[in-house]
């Protein structure tokens, strides 16, 4: 028996791959075996059943918490590659859910992408079986196979509507850390899971957007469900204040786990973007950084997976995937089952508020307007002004933002208090705008923002 990467955090979230024969050894009793002794001396959690009368794997691991598992030599390959983001299947990240198998993610360009499947959708049936009920791992079976062929699923929407989708099987890579400049200097990165090299792929990102200019940062975390506990230490450093990655209870002992100092930081006002969907490693990450003050939560609170799971080599080159291990941020508020809650609760996009604070931070000295709710006019906007700063706005200097964007190209006219701001094509239900009108001359410093929802 030989304990393997203990520095992971896994999730119910993964890339969907083969299974093949899961339980091929089940009435292999050295295996039952050598699996009770790992689980009575490693593991942390309520067993629940008696373990010593168990006399299969399936019987032990129903016993069990539901991120621990048994992996087949094969499984536990495709496993591992799936946390290296490349893999043939549909293109999901998925969880098991009580009422089927919870989508957490599409990736662009996958067969489920093409077929319009979005996140929060639940597979309620494959090829017309019903997989309500079970696992992650048997709901991979049936919706892998070979590249190019497909499969039929079945979906509830969040609406409480199904449909049912034929989608083709592709090879795919995720594109782990995407980031680009956004209006007002800000460097937007995200990532999608936390991979072995995730954290020199985010540190190239802060680099290179620091490089165009970028003064302040968003980092988003949503619907990223964890990965190497390594990468998460790695990310801490790249934050100013950290000291400490988290605190770990084990069966036997507590750790208090430092950072893996960096040369390069985020600034201090970083805004991190969490959803309900962001779990372990993202939790893991986003605790820390709220409870050291070193970057600005925004989002919904947090999955609550504060479970650490480590693999175990077994005898016959199987794998055991147990939870060895609970973690919290430096504070040591429970993350398990609870979730981290963000310093600023959004009910839309966090991105969108995110942006505009950071704008909103560059002109301290300007005055902020009432915002504009549930706009239906997308053609023109209407903005009353103050009379003391009517005279003082120039049309010239009136910018119209798309949030999480850039500029949009907009005709301003001042007619009286009245500002009346024309895009140039229709702006987007359901998006969020910031108008800046900026003064005619510097001198005047007296500039007015507002932050403008459209109705979806």
């Amino acid at each position: 028996m030989k304990k393997l990467m203990w520095s992971l955090v896994f999730v119910l979230s993964f890339f969907v791959f083969p299974l093949t024969n899961t339980y091929a050894a089940s009435n292999d009793q050295l295996l039952v075996k050598e699996i009770k002794e790992i689980v009575k001396e490693t593991y942390v959690g309520t067993i629940d059943g008696d373990l010593a009368k168990a006399k299969s794997i399936p019987e032990i691991i129903d016993m069990l918490d539901p991120y621990s598992t048994y992996f087949t030599k094969q499984e536990f390959e495709n496993y591992m590659n799936s946390i290296n983001l490349s893999t043939i299947g549909i293109g999901v990240v998925i969880e098991e859910h009580e009422d089927g198998i919870h989508i957490l993610q599409v990736f662009e360009s996958s067969g489920a992408f093409d077929a319009g499947v979005v996140a929060g959708d639940i597979i309620i049936a494959v090829n017309g079986q019903t997989i309500v009920g079970r696992s992650s791992q048997e709901a991979s079976s049936l919706l892998i196979g070979d590249e190019g062929t497909q499969v039929t699923v079945t979906f509830q929407h969040k609406n409480g509507t199904t449909s049912t989708k034929t989608i083709t099987r592709k090879k795919f890579t995720l594109p782990n850390v995407q980031s680009e400049l956004l209006f007002g200097n800000v460097g937007y990165i995200s990532m999608s899971s936390f991979s072995e090299d995730g954290a020199q792929l985010v540190k190239k990102g802060l680099i290179e957007l620091k490089q165009r200019g970028a003064t302040s940062f968003i980092f988003d975390l949503q619907n990223n469900g964890g990965g190497y506990v390594a990468t998460m230490e790695e990310l801490v450093g790249f934050f100013p204040k950290t000291k400490i990655a988290y605190l770990l209870e084990e069966a036997h002992a507590s750790y208090k786990i430092p950072v893996s100092p960096q040369d390069v930081k985020f600034p201090l006002d970083t805004r991190i973007l969490v959803n309900r969907y962001s779990a372990s490693a993202s939790e893991m990450l986003s605790a820390s950084l709220q409870d050291q003050h070193s970057a600005i939560i925004y989002g919904e609170t947090t999955y609550g997976k504060g479970a650490m799971q480590g693999f175990y080599e077994l005898h016959d080159g199987s794998y055991l995937k147990l939870t060895v291990g609970k973690f919290t941020g430096p504070s040591g508020h429970t993350i398990n089952e609870v979730g981290v809650k963000p310093n600023i609760a959004t009910k839309t996009a966090p991105i969108f508020q995110a942006h505009y604070d950071a704008l909103k931070a560059q002109y301290t000295n300007y005055k902020e307007l009432t915002s504009l709710k549930n706009v239906a006019d997308t053609k023109k906007l209407t903005v009353n002004l103050p009379l003391a700063y009517s005279s003082l706005i120039s049309e010239d200097k009136i910018k119209l933002i798309a949030l999480g964007e850039n500029e949009v190209p907009i005709t301003a006219k001042l007619d009286g208090r009245s500002l009346i701001v024309t895009p140039s094509k229709p702006l987007s239900p359901g998006q969020e705008y910031m108008l800046l009108a900026q003064p005619k001359t510097q001198k005047a410093n007296k500039g007015i923002y507002l932050h403008i929802t459209m109705k979806k």
